[in-house]
Formats: C-alpha cells, structure tokens, sequence
C-alpha cells in the first residue's frame, strides 16, 4: 500500500508524519515546524513542503486547515492570513508539493480519527469533539456520521466569540490557573450541550497531553467528558485518513 502522509496546520504549529491507516497512528516521530508570522499562503506552503520533505515523503497528502473548507477551498481563516479565503487550497498544495493533495477542517480531522480509532470508537448519538489550542475547534457526528465544519469555537459566550475566552491559549495569555481555566471550559461546556445535547464530548488539542491537570476539576454534567486517546496526533491521523479515502 502506497503511505499516506497527514499534515495537520494550526495556528502555532505545522506538524506532519506518515500514518499507519489501520492502527491509526503515526508510522514514524512527527516533524514539526512553527506556523510563520504572518501565517500568508506563500509562508505556509513553504512550511508545509518543509514538513513533507523532511520525510521523502512521494504518496498522497492529507493536510488540515484551521477554517471552513469546502471542496477544497478556503471559506474562513480565524487564526491565519485572511489571504487565504477563496483560495484552493487543494489545488495549490497538489501543485506546489508536486503530489496528491486534499484539505479539510483540522477538527473534523481530528474528530474522524478519534471517532474511527480514539475515544469515540463504536459510540453512536451525538459525539462531539473539542481541540483547544489556538482556538476552539469542533467536529460533530451523528450516529458516526460527520457534520463538517461547525466552527463550534466562534459561538458568542459573553459577548465574544468564546475561543477568546475558553481556548488553550487564552488560558495563557491571561496566566490562568487550571483551576480557573476549568472554569470557563465548564461555561463553553455548559452553551455546547445546551444547544446540541451530546452523549460524549471528546477533549483533544494540544492541552489534551495534561488532560489530568484540568478534567478532573470540570463539573458532573449530562454528557460523558472523556480526552482524546490520539492526543495532538488526531489531526494528523484524520488528514491522512481523508487522503486515502477522497
């Protein structure tokens, strides 16, 4: 079987690998690089190539994208340059990488591999998966079956798109405890459940690795609060997932 490559691109890192499809998990160590400022077509591709080459990598290649993606192409970009809205991503990776390329949302690759490999493995209803990072992202699915690029951290929550107050990175721009920073995952917690009643929500991102420092101190609530079995590797393993299969 030709290896499928998965990139995963965030608002502070561009990390990549090789996958091993069926056990869903990476086939060598990561390489990672930091997401240039500014986070401009040109310097992310530069990046992107970067990441892949350093592998040798010649097969297909999944990447993620911190926004709406729909066939391919850039509809939002909330943590990178808005030069990126419009474009064909697809194309202009398949172009620049000189190889098979497809793009989608970073969640719904991370939620894709949790819900095939991870945590949401054979649970049916509403899984919800979370990544706090940068931002807030959000998959959704129903039965197994995704609701691509619900965007979920741009809900209003005090007047403000919540990821400004509930993201991994919120929590140090402001030196929050992680005592007080459960806080205000509980309140996110609180609006995401009340509007889609998940059955299981799944804690991923770059925080998910301390998941022991602050899921202990979030309230009991009616959905089941589980972290991501793949961790930050979720992304990586959904993309390339997407790869094989488009």
């Amino acid at each position: 079987m030709t290896a499928v490559f998965g990139v995963d691109i965030g608002g502070s890192g561009i990390k990549g690998a090789p996958v091993d499809l069926e056990r869903g998990t990476l086939a060598e160590e990561r390489h990672k690089v930091l997401t240039p400022r500014p986070a401009s077509p040109q310097a992310v591709v530069a990046a992107v190539h970067e990441v892949v080459a350093h592998f040798g990598h010649r097969g297909p290649v999944g990447l993620t994208f911190p926004g709406v993606v729909v066939g391919g192409r850039i509809h939002t970009a909330a943590n990178v340059a808005e030069d990126w809205i419009g474009l064909d991503a697809a194309g202009l990776f398949r172009e620049t990488l000189d190889l098979p390329a497809s793009v989608l949302n970073d969640a719904d690759a991370a939620g894709l591999a949790e819900v095939r490999h991870g945590a949401g493995r054979d649970r049916d209803g509403v899984v919800l998966m979370l990544t706090f990072g940068t931002g807030i992202g959000s998959a959704l699915f129903t039965d197994g079956v995704l609701v691509p690029n619900t965007e979920l951290g741009h809900l209003e929550l005090r007047g403000k798109d919540a990821e400004r107050r509930a993201s991994s990175a919120a929590r140090e721009r402001h030196e929050l405890s992680w005592a007080d920073w459960a806080v205000r995952v509980d309140e996110y917690l609180d609006l995401v459940e009340r509007l889609f009643s998940p059955q299981l929500i799944i804690v991923g991102g770059g925080v998910s690795r301390k998941h022991d420092k602050f899921m202990p101190l979030l309230k009991q609530r009616p959905a089941e609060v589980v972290p991501a079995l793949l961790r930050n590797d979720a992304g990586i393993v959904g993309a390339a997932m997407a790869a094989a299969s488009s």
